[in-house]
C-alpha cells in the first residue's frame, strides 16, 4: 500500500514505471536545486516524514535525500501542476543540495555556442541585485566555500550576525547625519548585505517581507482628520 489518500494518487498521472517526475525548489531563494522522481511510496513518505524522499532508478529503490550527507529538505510545500504530471517540491536545504557539493545541481549553463559555463545568477530588472545576492548568500550557506566573508559569518553564528546588523544600522545613522550620501550609499549597502545574512540564517525568505510590505501598503488607514 502507497499510504497515498485516494483522492491524491488520482490525481497524478503516473508514467509506465509509477512514476512523476519532481521540482525541488528552495523555499528562501527560490532557486530551483534538483529534479529527482517519486512513486506512490516515497511520495507517501515524503507527506509523513515532511522530509524528501525519491525512488532512484538506476539503483531500484527508495532514498531519502540526505541521509548519508546530512544535506536533508523539509519540506515547506507540495505542488502538482495543471497536468498532473509534475510535482513541485518548495523546500528548506540544508547544506547543499547537488552530490558534487554544489548548492544547485543546475550549476552548467549552455550559452548560444554550445559552450558550456558555470551558470550566472538571472539579471532581468531594477531589482536583480537583491535577487543575485540572495541566491549567492543562500550558496555560502549550503557550500561554506573556505575564506569568504559570507562563510566566516554563517560559522560564527547568529550573535556574530546580529552584531553586525547592529553595527551596520548605527553606520547608517552616522552617515545619514554627517549629510555625507557617497558614506550613506556604502553604508546601506552594508546594512541590506548583512540583514539579507541574517534574513538566511533564520531560514526567512525575502518574499515575506514584500509580502509583509504589499499587506501594509494595502491596510486601510484610519482617518483622523476631522
Amino acid at each position: 500500500m502507497s499510504g497515498l489518500a485516494q483522492g491524491l494518487e488520482e490525481q497524478i498521472r503516473w508514467n509506465e514505471a509509477g512514476l512523476v517526475p519532481a521540482i525541488v525548489q528552495d523555499a528562501v531563494s527560490k532557486e530551483v536545486l534538483m529534479l529527482a522522481y517519486m512513486n506512490r511510496e516515497s511520495l507517501a513518505k515524503s507527506l509523513a516524514s515532511g522530509e524528501t524522499w525519491f525512488w532512484s532508478r538506476s539503483r531500484g529503490e527508495l532514498w531519502h535525500k540526505g541521509a548519508t550527507s546530512g544535506h536533508t529538505q523539509r519540506i515547506r510545500s507540495l505542488r502538482y501542476d495543471c497536468d498532473g504530471d509534475t510535482l513541485l517540491v518548495l523546500a528548506e536545504q540544508s547544506g547543499a543540495a547537488c552530490h558534487t557539493g554544489k548548492y544547485s545541481c543546475f550549476h552548467n549553463e549552455i550559452d548560444r555556442e554550445g559552450v558550456t559555463t558555470e551558470a550566472a545568477e538571472p539579471a532581468q530588472d531594477r531589482f536583480r541585485m537583491l535577487a543575485e545576492l540572495e541566491a549567492i548568500i543562500a550558496r555560502r550557506y549550503a557550500e561554506r566555500p573556505e575564506g569568504t566573508y559570507t562563510t566566516y559569518l554563517f560559522d560564527k553564528g547568529l550573535d556574530k550576525i546580529l552584531k553586525k546588523v547592529g553595527e551596520e544600522s548605527a553606520e547608517v545613522i552616522i552617515a545619514a547625519k554627517n549629510q555625507d550620501n557617497d558614506e550613506l550609499r556604502s553604508e546601506a549597502a552594508d546594512m541590506i548585505f548583512h540583514l539579507m545574512v541574517l534574513l538566511r540564517e533564520r531560514g526567512l525568505p525575502f518574499d515575506a517581507i514584500m509580502e509583509e510590505l504589499g499587506r501594509r501598503h494595502n491596510k486601510p488607514t484610519t482617518n483622523k482628520m476631522r
